[in-house]
Order: C-alpha cells, then sequence, then structure tokens
C-alpha cells in the first residue's frame, strides 16, 4: 500500500483511501455490506432492483443528465451487486474527480424511484433473468448454488424471480433501502490522485446518515450429497462437482489459490493436460473457489457431449484422486506461485484494483494487505500444505454435482462419481 489511511465516522461509516500519487486519476467506491443473502424469500432481488435503481436519475438530474454529465468529464460509472454486498463505484481524472464524486453521491443519496422507471427496470431485470437463464453454463452454477444452499438465502438468485419482483415498487424499493443501506455496512474506497478536499467531501456526505441499528445475517451451511439436473436440449451437457471449502476470511486462502491454480487453473493444469490435452473428453475444463462470509465450496467444470460423459466425470474423479495421493511438484508449485504473484501485481497496477482491494479486506473486518504481504503469502505456500488441503477438501462423500443439458438420471452420475446412493 502506498498511503494508505481509514477514517470511521462517528455513525459507523468507514472511509479508507490510499493515495497514489504517480497516477492520474482516481477511483472512489461506495460498498454496501449487503446483498441477496439478506433478503427474505419474498424480498428476493431486492438489492439487485436497488442497484437499477440508483441509476434512473435523482432529485436533481434525469437518468440522461448523470450521463451526460459523467460522459462530459471523461468517467466512467458503474455497479454490481453479489450475494453478500453491492457496490458504486466511478473513475475520472484527478482533476474532475469532485463532479465525478458529486454524480456518485447524488445517486445513492438523492435517487428517486419514480414509478414510471420502476417499471421500465423491472422489464430489464426480466430479460437480465432471461438471459442468464438461457446460458447453460450460468444456469447449471445457479442451480448448483439453489441445491447445496437449499434452505438459506444464499440459495436464491441475485437477479431475483418475477413473482418476488412483480410486488416491488418505488416505496418499497425506498424502504428497503433504508433498511438495508446502514452506516456501519458502509465503505467508501478511494484509490488514486486526490486531494484532502475529496476526503472532507466525502465525510461531509455520510456523516449525514443516522446510525442505526444492524441487521443480522443468516448464517448458510454446504449440503454435502446433493444431486441436481436439468434437462435443456443443448449440444453439450455442463457439470460441477462441488466440495465444501474455505470462508473468504480463511488465512488459508493462499494455498488453496495454489491447489486450484495446479489443479484446473490454466492450460498447463492438471485437469486440462489430462481431461482435454490427452484424453480428448472435452474442449473445456477448470476449476474455481467460491467464499462467503461463513461458508464456501469448490467447484470443477467441464462442458462435454452426452456421449463422452461418464467417461469425463470417472476421468475427473481419477485425476483428483491422484492429486490428492500425490500431492504436487515442485515444479508445479513455483510455475503456480510465479502465476499468482503475477497477478496480483499486474493487476494492482490499477487505481481500481487497489479501491475495490481496500473495500473486500473491510467487508471482511481486516486491515488490507500491502503487496509485500500478499506477496509473502504465496511464498509462504508449501507442497505439505496443498496436500494436506487437497485431502480435506476432496472427501467423496461430501460431493454435491449439478448438470444441465441432455442429462441422464441421477443414478448415472453417482455412479460415475462414485458418489453415496
Amino acid at each position: 500500500m502506498y498511503n494508505y489511511q481509514e477514517r470511521v465516522l462517528p455513525n459507523g461509516v468507514r472511509i479508507l483511501s490510499e493515495h497514489i500519487p504517480a497516477m492520474s486519476s482516481a477511483t472512489v467506491g461506495i460498498w454496501v455490506g449487503t446483498g441477496s443473502r439478506d433478503e427474505l424469500a419474498n424480498q428476493n432481488g431486492a438489492a439487485h432492483y436497488i442497484e437499477h435503481m440508483l441509476f434512473k436519475g435523482t432529485t436533481r438530474y434525469s437518468a440522461a443528465e448523470m450521463a451526460g454529465r459523467m460522459d462530459a468529464i471523461g468517467g466512467q460509472i458503474n455497479a454490481f451487486t453479489t450475494k453478500e454486498c453491492t457496490c458504486f463505484y466511478a473513475r475520472a481524472l484527478n482533476t474532475h474527480l469532485r463532479e465525478a464524486l458529486d454524480i456518485l453521491c447524488g445517486m445513492f443519496f438523492e435517487a428517486k424511484f419514480a414509478p414510471r422507471d420502476v417499471e421500465t427496470e423491472r422489464g430489464v431485470i426480466l430479460e437480465e433473468i432471461g438471459m442468464y437463464s438461457d446460458d447453460p453454463s450460468d444456469l447449471v452454477s445457479e442451480r448448483l448454488a439453489a441445491a447445496i444452499y437449499r434452505g438459506s438465502p444464499l440459495a436464491r438468485p441475485i437477479l431475483g424471480k418475477k413473482s418476488t419482483l412483480e410486488h416491488m415498487d418505488g416505496d418499497w424499493l425506498k424502504n428497503y433501502k433504508e433498511e438495508h443501506y446502514i452506516p456501519s455496512r458502509i465503505v467508501v474506497s478511494l484509490a488514486g490522485c486526490f486531494d484532502d478536499a475529496v476526503m472532507e467531501e466525502i465525510a461531509q456526505h455520510f456523516s449525514a446518515m443516522e446510525e442505526k441499528a444492524p441487521f443480522k445475517t443468516k448464517p448458510a451451511a454446504f449440503r454435502s450429497g446433493a444431486v441436481t439436473l436439468k434437462k435443456r436440449p443443448t449440444e453439450q451437457n455442463h457439470l460441477i462437482l462441488a466440495f465444501p471449502s474455505l470462508t473468504d476470511a480463511d488465512p488459508r486462502r493462499f494455498v488453496m489459490q495454489i491447489l486450484s491454480s495446479v489443479l484446473g487453473g490454466g492450460m498447463s493444469s492438471r485437469l486440462f493436460q489430462d481431461i482435454r490435452e490427452e484424453r480428448g473428453l472435452c474442449y473445456n475444463v477448470y476449476s474455481y473457489g467460491t467464499a462467503y462470509q461463513d461458508t464456501g465450496f469448490f467447484g470443477i467444470y467441464t462442458a462435454v457431449n452426452r456421449e463422452q460423459e461418464g467417461a469425463a466425470a470417472a476421468a475427473i474423479r481419477e485425476a483428483v484422486e491422484r492429486f490428492t495421493q500425490e500431492g504436487i511438484t515442485q515444479e508445479e508449485l513455483d510455475r503456480a506461485r510465479e502465476l499468482s504473484k503475477a497477478n496480483v501485481l499486474m493487476g494492482m497496477e490499477s487505481g481500481s484494483a487497489h479501491m475495490n482491494h481496500m473495500a473486500r479486506a473491510a467487508l471482511r473486518g481486516e486491515q488490507p494487505m500491502t503487496t509485500d504481504e500478499i506477496i509473502e503469502g504465496y511464498n509462504s505456500v508449501t507442497r505439505e500444505q496443498v496436500r494436506a488441503l487437497a485431502e480435506e477438501t476432496f472427501r467423496w462423500e461430501t460431493l454435491s454435482f449439478s448438470a444441465v443439458g441432455r442429462v441422464g438420471s441421477e443414478e448415472e452420475y453417482r455412479t460415475a462419481l462414485g458418489m453415496p446412493g
């Protein structure tokens, strides 16, 4: 970190900043530690709906005027919603940063939620839902979450459903925002080239918020042994194997990153070389981790035609078992470590990356790690640690599974993967 500072306002809002003088721009993000997992069943999709509505105009400017103001300064503005947070961010040259901040805070504090805009945006979101539903690689992941976190808000889609969105009007969305956008859950993160006046403006904007009692997030846990199958007339079947894994704040996340990189992180990975290059069973295969504050899972994804599906599933199991039994070589460790470090160092060359890094750490309740600390985290990973984590993770009695396409029976998949009946 170049010049990291943290300021906590009396109402609980945290303001983080990192001054990077060599840059000519800055990125500011307003992060709210609430997402779809904080919604009740009949509120599903509210967080994402609100994200959309903040772009639809304020009490001072229409949506078109806001877009014109941002374009006039050559800036960028965007937002995203996850299961655990919502973020609104803007990037601009340091000479126009105060204008960008005014636009961003105007959206955050003065959004109109006009009835006509709410109706229009509902149609946009329903189209978005349809778009993702048409993509089998998205659908297989969504159905996996619904299966492994059944009974928890983590099981529900971020976008919501038509049945839950149709009752949400402007007043309802405003009330939901007031209840969930509370100071103790807000982090404002600023990185790049800026002056103290910008920091004071941020403090003035957010000091006006009233302190409110915190709400509780419902806990969630991975459900082992779940199988979900969805028939779709696709050319390929899309498969995900999922094992319970680390939480977002687990200190072993550096070990897991190395593990995933060696097993399924790229063209030199075990799975890619074995399943695709040597056996020719698929075009794409990879591994990944998904972590939340209290749970997480390790996934292995592939897409194969129906005829080779059984062979591919069995080959994946064989490769994972061999990986667990043998561990990794020193060459693989060195290669994965250098790849991970390069990704960190190259990624952190932008103000946006620094802004994200600070905010995500704050939402986890941590201090942001310096670049040197991150590099040391990867340098300290050993082959023994990777093997121990693999043995802990890849327990087949905990496996859950999702498939979309011209799927077979549940018994077929359980047999191919050696899952308990």
